[in-house]
């Protein structure tokens, strides 16, 4: 069996010939790798069902982004990474359910609990702007000003005309839905769902 980064004449035609959009290329490529997906995709979500589900999505994406296969890059690799973005996204929809995320919090209330240090590290740093982007424009301006720029309450209270117990009312609920918002699309939070899933 040739090493991963090697794809023998055969499939070498046949991918080939799925760039140019043959059907019957499709198939062979479908037939093969359907194979080697199922049991990788039946480890991580056990309903026989969803992962039918989301096996026919990866072979979607297959023929939707066939223009991109590199037939110099190994092609196991390159289906094996849509596999693993679409199980990684099927449990991220799951833990955007509202009674999912109940149970999450409570499940891993210790991780959920973490420090600033966790919400500001520069891995999470684009899903911490993507959380200030979407509060309201005033809890925006507070939470900018208190927790980015460390100004008191008080200071920002007479930036904004506003008083202190609003700023502090306004920058409570900020943090609390940034918390949420990075706890719940995190890289490590959808491993974390998957282990408390596959426990179930």
């Amino acid at each position: 069996m040739p090493p991963d980064n090697l794809i023998d004449s055969e499939e070498l035609r046949h991918l080939e010939d799925l760039r140019g959009g043959r059907r019957e290329a499709f198939d062979f490529i479908y037939a093969k790798y359907s194979k080697m997906l199922l049991p990788k995709m039946h480890r991580m979500i056990k309903i026989p069902e969803i992962v039918e589900e989301l096996l026919q999505d990866v072979f979607l994406k297959v023929w939707l982004n066939r223009a991109e296969i590199d037939l110099n890059k190994s092609f196991k690799s390159w289906i094996f990474t849509i596999a693993q973005n679409t199980i990684y996204a099927y449990y991220r929809k799951l833990a955007l359910d509202v009674k999912m995320q109940k149970h999450l919090l409570e499940t891993f209330a210790e991780f959920y609990e973490q420090t600033e240090d966790y919400i500001f590290s520069k891995e999470r740093l684009s899903l911490l702007n993507e959380a200030i982007e979407k509060l309201p424009a005033q809890r925006k301006e507070i939470f900018r000003l208190c927790r980015i720029e460390g100004k008191s309450y008080q200071e920002a209270a007479e930036i904004l005309s506003l008083s202190p117990s609003t700023v502090s009312n306004q920058l409570v609920s900020a943090t609390k839905y940034i918390r949420r918002y990075v706890f719940f699309h995190a890289q490590e939070f959808i491993l974390l769902c998957i282990a408390a899933y596959l426990k179930r």
